[in-house]
């Protein structure tokens, strides 16, 4: 992967015949209480920083030969007034919205998916085909009755399940009920997009038993994080995480016992 600029809140980059670009949403702040030790206890380490933990929100949109118009998560829209910034992203980075015709969702979290329609209540990507939804994330999206209107286009996908050229499902079990990943081979390089896999890159690569608060099955989702970091760091593979730190790309490596983290440059 080659990064061709980097800003504040774009990573613009190519690998092969594709573009990828990060795409900042924004940030949240959440009690430092939730980041939880296998036992479910706060982490001391998480409380010292700070009572608050601010979280990046990213986004990610690859373009290439049979993947022009792909979005990965669409952020918090008018769920905080930290978020809803990708809109103003997609236009530094220079993609128009109304290309955007397939939406892939991690799982249905309100910084993943209200940004669909604009804080101020505008559809966003006016051209858009399809959601790409984990099958068992269904249900909870139809219990966002703001997001109505976009329930026809909602396509279920299991593990494995090709979703584009060169793109398929990853199930990522855990954090909420279908939580996907999203892995991408361009022949150059290999990716896995992914929705609340780390929350706190800060402590959970040097500590990956480290959960958080809100994930649906704490041992679950600390085992997947484990195998990610495992395999990922065994191929090399590029991470691109809706929380990861700015530029919300890079690649885990091994350090000491645990893995360290390696920002794309």
């Amino acid at each position: 992967m080659i990064v061709t600029s980097r800003s504040n809140n774009v990573l613009s980059s190519t690998s092969g015949a594709w573009r990828v670009w990060s795409l900042s949403d924004g940030y949240i702040e959440m009690p430092a209480d939730l980041l939880r030790d296998p036992h479910n206890n706060p982490v001391p380490e998480a409380a010292q920083a700070g009572a608050q933990l601010r979280l990046s929100v990213n986004c990610f949109a690859l373009a290439g030969p049979g993947v022009d118009g792909v979005l990965i998560d669409s952020g918090g829209g008018s769920w905080a007034l930290t978020v809803g910034r990708l809109e103003q992203a997609m236009a530094k980075a220079g993609i128009d919205p109304a290309l955007i015709t397939v939406l892939a969702l991690t799982h249905t979290h309100q910084d993943h998916v209200n940004g669909l329609l604009t804080p101020n209540g505008r559809v966003l990507f006016p051209n858009l085909k399809a959601i790409v939804i984990p099958e068992a994330a269904v249900e909870s999206f139809f219990a966002e009755a703001h997001l109505a209107q976009f329930r026809p286009l909602l396509k279920p996908v299991r593990n494995g399940d090709q979703v584009a050229e060169r793109l398929r499902a990853v199930a990522l079990p855990g954090h909420a009920p279908g939580h996907t990943g999203y892995a991408f081979d361009t022949d150059e390089d290999r990716f896995l997009f992914f929705g609340d896999i780390v929350h706190v890159p800060a402590l959970q690569f040097g500590n990956p038993a480290f959960s958080w608060g809100y994930d649906d099955d704490q041992p679950t989702a600390r085992a997947t994080r484990l195998k990610v970091f495992r395999d990922t760091a065994e191929a090399g593979t590029w991470i691109a995480g809706a929380h990861l730190g700015r530029p919300g790309i890079g690649r885990v490596v091994r350090k000491d016992k645990a893995y360290g983290y390696e920002p794309a440059a």
